[in-house]
């Protein structure tokens, strides 16, 4: 690639070949800037006149100025540091600063003014946040007060906004002739229009060789607002070119972010097109009436189209769920007439939780009924359905745990919070601990190890299971403990509990109080469709298989994108610096 004249064309080739990289468009669009502002997005003409004689002129008009008493001399801090990012400039470019272009650099109020219903515009960074000046939703002052700030700061059309607290460096052209005042979070620079184009110099300012002149002289960062000083604006280093070269770089970088909207509309077009297929591939598994031959024929396509329906982490996301709720409808394996009715598994936990009540002195209670019976729930061949409750284990009842924790003690009991909850990759205990004669008064909630953790108060859902070396710790009261009978697949109950069909009552049982809260006791009327043992272990089984392929699916897409970004990193490095070999850009 030469030094100038990158086309459109080139543009194009790039983007066939990175086109799918994460935020490969906006890569594209910092690559455009960052050409056009090291001279290598069109050509020189040495018949341009030289940008050394625009400062000229540039220092002339301010000298003029100052004596007419229109603009303040300055004296303009010195950069504190050779800059390594000074790169050699193109045949008739200089390099300056902002402080030698700008006939003014200031800011707008300092303090707060009082608001009112309507009169001036007061602009701050929201106002174009954008990337144009935006005055429909600015909020106004009074014309009396607008009066008083506009003496120090009179933005007017022309001038170059700047965002330099918060949101740092972000340039606008001010393209209106209404009158408005600035709020201090923004900067007001005005220059010479006759030797500097509005539009060049709004690209410079936004380009990433500013950007990181921005980093280097901001302050700020952490727990403070980061804030680019006045005085320290006057050093940031700008690549200037010939007036006529400026021009024809802002009609390029016009051509080139066109072109970048049409590629980025193309891919919305094409990823809105993949998650269209991907929904209705999804939804037709996951439809009322999907059964027969039509289903296994729209399953095989799915399994068999995977990684052409998942290109992006979320579709992955959406695949997980479909196959937890494909598995608790009975639709991931087929049913098997030789299996042993869930029904007669029903009789079977009912003796087992009447022995383990009688064996442990529990109380015998009345079996709860499930809000919605079987017909509702659209069973399969076997299938059964019962209240939640009644597949727990009668010494362990669906409870929450320790009302007031209080603080951490040294070599306390571990305690298990919403934030513990997780199915796999368990730390060796909870990040916090309660003291023991705290803990003593909870100890029908102490865990052993094994049992399914619910988040009852927050992140209402949400669910864990205590590692087996989480013996002994405790729960808090976000956090209900559930301990089904041995007769009931533990691991099935993990997939239905994180099904849409657990989901969505958890969601609808939940009440708003101080924070959302699931009560225990709707919990326990959770209906659950129980298959036959077999066909429950069958489905864990297939679960899990399924989840290791979206496992994969989703290692293989963060390779796929690491490696577009490095192929990206490579491309780009290789234009912005073309004597490197093609080895080295490989590399």
């Amino acid at each position: 690639m030469s030094d100038a004249g990158f086309s459109a064309g080139r543009l194009l080739a790039l983007y066939d070949r990175i086109g799918e990289a994460p935020d490969a468009v906006a890569r594209l669009r910092r690559f455009v800037l960052d050409l056009a502002v090291r001279g290598k997005l069109v050509e020189q003409d040495p018949a341009d006149e030289p940008a050394t004689e625009l400062l000229k002129r540039i220092a002339a008009e301010k000298a003029r100025l100052v004596k007419a008493g229109e603009i303040k001399l300055r004296k303009v801090k010195a950069r504190d540091r050779e800059d390594p990012l000074v790169f050699p400039l193109p045949y008739g470019w200089a390099m300056t600063d902002l402080g030698s272009v700008a006939f003014k650099i200031t800011d707008g109020a300092h303090k707060t003014p009082n608001y009112v219903e309507s009169g001036v515009p007061f602009v701050s960074v929201k106002d174009f946040s954008g990337g144009t000046l935006d005055l429909s939703s600015t909020r106004f002052i009074t014309g009396a007060e607008h009066k008083v700030l506009y003496q120090r700061c009179d933005p007017r059309r022309g001038d170059i906004l700047l965002g330099r607290i918060g949101t740092l460096g972000k340039a606008v052209l001010v393209d209106t002739d209404v009158e408005f005042s600035l709020f201090v979070s923004v900067g007001m620079i005005r220059f010479d229009p006759d030797n500097i184009d509005a539009y060049f110099l709004r690209l410079l300012l936004n380009s990433p060789f500013v950007e990181a002149e921005f980093d280097r002289i901001k302050i700020g960062g952490g727990t403070h607002t980061n804030k680019l000083n006045l005085g320290d604006l006057h050093t940031v280093a700008l690549p200037l070119p010939p007036l006529a070269e400026q021009h024809r770089i802002v009609a390029k970088v016009d051509e080139l972010m066109g072109l970048c909207d049409r590629l980025e509309e193309e891919r919305t077009r094409r990823e809105a097109l993949r998650d269209r297929l991907t929904a209705a591939s999804l939804a037709r598994l996951t439809a009322p009436d999907a059964d027969g031959e039509a289903f296994k024929s729209h399953a095989h396509f799915t399994l068999d189209n995977l990684p052409a329906l998942t290109a992006r982490h979320g579709q992955i996301k959406t695949l997980r769920q479909t196959i937890l709720n494909l598995a608790v409808r009975g639709k991931l394996v087929e049913q098997d007439t030789a299996d042993e009715p869930a029904l007669e598994l029903l009789k079977q936990i009912k003796k087992r939780r009447q022995e383990l009540a009688a064996a442990h002195g529990v109380r015998k209670k009345k079996p709860i009924e499930p809000l919605a019976d079987e017909d509702a729930l659209n069973l399969p061949f076997g299938w059964s359905a019962d209240a939640f409750a009644n597949l727990i284990n009668p010494t362990a009842t669906i409870s929450y745990g320790v009302l007031v924790p209080g603080p951490d003690v040294d070599d306390g009991i571990p305690f298990v919070r919403a934030q513990d909850l997780m199915l796999t990759d368990h730390p060796e205990k909870p990040s916090k601990t309660i003291a023991p004669e705290v803990e003593a008064s909870y100890a029908r909630t102490r865990l052993v190890g094994g049992e399914i953790l619910l988040c009852v108060v927050g992140s209402i859902g949400k669910i864990g299971v205590a590692p087996m070396h989480w013996a002994g710790a405790n729960i808090a009261r976000a956090v209900a403990r559930i301990s089904p009978v041995d007769l009931v697949d533990r691991n099935y109950l993990l997939v239905f509990l994180r099904s849409d069909r657990a989901q969505g009552y958890f969601a609808e049982a939940t009440r708003t109080l101080a924070q959302p809260t699931l009560n225990v006791g709707l919990i326990e009327k959770l209906p659950v469709p129980l298959p036959p043992l077999a066909e429950q272990r069958c489905i864990v089984k297939k679960v899990d298989e399924l989840m290791a392929l979206c496992d994969r699916l989703e290692t293989t897409l963060t390779t796929t994108d690491t490696t577009r970004r490095r192929l990206l990193e490579a491309l780009l490095h290789d234009a912005l610096a073309p004597a490197a070999s093609t080895q080295e850009a490989a590399e």
